[in-house]
């Protein structure tokens, strides 16, 4: 098949989803401008920040994009790209962007609380407990993975011969491993990330303090991004997986405690414009390869040998590919910074919907991308290598510098190196706004453990901060990705579904239809609880693995806690509802 069919037949459907399915949800819940947001009512400077509207949707893409919708189509498609293409598709139209829709519309009008204070104000003290345990540990395993993944994706080798460069050129640095001239990829990442956090400051002071318009800022944003690169080019930092993961994580807890304006959302805003140049390259690359006549080299229906590597299709093709469908991590991302920076109603459908739908289709054109470029057995030898660690974020920068190549003759080096910048950025994104998010979450537990009156240590942004960037790195530490990967997944669709759950007893105190969040929510519940015990009896028992088997049975008793209470919940107010209709006749 032609690289450019599938994705040419998703877009529209995207824009239909958007258009229509979207303008639904917007007559559900009630879009009013007129009501004022939290940003605007509880403005401080810090948290609750009024944003430009692009500004807003920059740091909420930037934040839920990360490496989710590149990693999992390229670790998914050992299933073969037809299943992948499938619940990209109808998972981002019918379930992720209803997801983050509901979400995001919910927190504002709880008064930017998370959704575990939201579960607190629908399913009691119970509910809340269950909700924001079952959340830390989901943030934990995604911060683990994420920092284990970015450790090795930094020190990234790559064969000068698969680059197709001369040994001697000067664009990048060369090595040499056991007799192998590789060029340093990773480290031209590893200085293009540094660069643009120091400049971050620079650019929150500009954007929030002068208040510059946001076409100049966007102009800055990209100068910042290709100067970034040129000095990696010039001076690549190289250093060991582990010490990189000692630096991000301490990056990461300095990070969670200072002004959103001074870091997290210039860095966001820089990073998203990397993003969307990468996914106008990608689009470009399929285009133009569809005119060169690439075909899709992998296998459109793989299922035998990707359940041989990975288990059964169902579930784990739905929980691999998480990003790009539907994630429970964006709901924290919507109810964690976003909802606290959106200043109108009528933001949500383009934040929260449109963002979401902009990640499908970057997952459709990842998918077409390693599916077209990669031969299948190199793609398998660093993806699933017999030896070393995965790294799929090298395949996919390969596979870019490939297409590219073959499509409008972009020498190979020069789309590897942005294939890993598009993906390293916003991994270092996503980690910065998780440990953030955990200790918003950290702090409401013990708000409420104690009922307002907790110590002063726990109150402590240092403390809670400090306690998840600690246990991040004890698991990154311990254990390979492919090992945290599928736990990871499972416990972040399990979040989504958790998610829909809050928002449907939400919307059914208002009476309102809940029919499109509770079908996503049943088959999330069902799919995520059945690769979680599948996990546990063929994988963690049998290792004794004892970190992932005691949260992987932590995972699926809360979650279960959450649906018992929220059913419970939910049918005690259809009776109430009844019993009122009937006293009415």
């Amino acid at each position: 098949m032609n690289v450019s069919v599938l994705l040419l037949v998703a877009i529209p459907l995207f824009w239909i989803g958007y258009k229509v399915y979207g303008r639904y949800l917007d007559r559900v819940f009630g879009v009013d401008d007129s009501r004022p947001t939290p940003a605007v009512t509880f403005n401080d400077g810090n948290d609750y920040v009024p944003t430009k509207p692009l500004v807003a949707f920059s740091h909420h893409f930037a934040s839920i994009a990360g490496a989710g919708p590149i990693i999992g189509p390229t670790v998914a498609l050992m299933y073969g790209y037809m299943p992948a293409w499938l619940w990209i598709v109808v998972g981002g139209i019918f379930l992720g962007a209803v997801h983050d829709y509901a979400t995001l519309f919910v927190s504002l009008r709880e008064k930017g609380k998370s959704m575990a204070e939201v579960a607190n104000h629908t399913m009691g003290r119970l509910g809340f407990g269950l909700f924001i345990g079952f959340t830390i540990a989901m943030i934990i395993l995604v911060t683990s993975s994420f920092l284990g993944l970015t450790a090795t994706a930094l020190t990234s080798l790559v064969p000068v011969q698969d680059l197709g460069i001369d040994p001697n050129q000067s664009l990048i640095k060369v090595t040499t491993v056991d007799g192998v001239q590789m060029g340093r990829i990773g480290g031209i990442a590893s200085t293009s990330v540094i660069a643009m956090t120091a400049l971050a400051p620079l650019m929150g002071w500009l954007l929030y303090k002068k208040n510059i318009n946001t076409a100049l800022g966007a102009l800055l944003a990209v100068f910042v991004g290709v100067f970034s690169i040129t000095l990696g080019l010039y001076f690549p930092v190289s250093l060991d997986s582990k010490v990189w993961m000692v630096i991000i994580s301490l990056y990461t807890l300095l990070a969670a405690g200072i002004p959103v304006w001074i870091v997290l959302q210039p860095r966001d805003f820089t990073n998203s414009f990397i993003l969307y140049i990468g996914i106008a390259a990608l689009v470009v690359g399929v285009l133009g390869g569809a005119a060169g006549g690439i075909q899709l080299q992998a296998p459109s229906w793989n299922v035998a040998a990707g359940t041989a590597a990975m288990g059964p299709i169902w579930p784990f093709l739905f929980i691999t590919i998480a990003c790009g469908a539907i994630s429970g991590f964006h709901s924290l991302v919507a109810s964690g910074t976003v909802s606290k920076q959106v200043s109108k109603e009528s933001s949500v459908r383009p934040i929260g919907y449109g963002a979401m739908i902009l990640e499908s289709l970057l997952a459709v054109a990842v998918l077409m991308a390693v599916a077209g470029a990669l031969k299948f057995d190199v793609y398998q030898r660093i993806v699933y290598p017999e030896v070393g660690s995965s790294n799929p974020m090298l395949a996919f920068a390969m596979s870019m510098g490939i297409l590219l190549n073959q499509a409008i003759g972009l020498p190979v080096v020069v789309g590897t190196v942005f294939g890993i910048l598009m993906t390293e950025g916003f991994v270092v994104t996503t980690l910065d706004t998780a440990v953030r998010l955990n200790r918003y979450l950290f702090e409401e537990l013990w708000s409420v453990l104690f009922k307002g009156k907790a110590p002063a240590f726990l109150r402590s942004y240092l403390f809670n901060a400090g306690l998840s960037v600690a246990l991040m790195f004890y698991l990154a530490y311990t254990n390979k990705f492919l090992t945290i990967w599928p736990i990871f997944g499972s416990a972040n669709q399990l979040m989504a579904a958790l998610g829909l759950i809050a928002v449907t007893v939400w919307l059914a105190y208002r009476r309102k239809p809940t029919w499109f969040t509770v079908i996503p929510a049943l088959f999330m519940t069902a799919t995520t609880l059945y690769a979680l015990s599948h996990l546990l009896l063929n994988t963690y028992l049998p290792a004794g693995n004892w970190p992932l088997i005691i949260t992987d049975l932590v995972l699926i008793l809360m979650s279960v806690g959450v649906a018992i209470v929220a059913v419970t919940r939910v049918t005690k107010l259809r009776r109430e509802a009844a019993a009122a209709h009937a006293s009415a006749d």
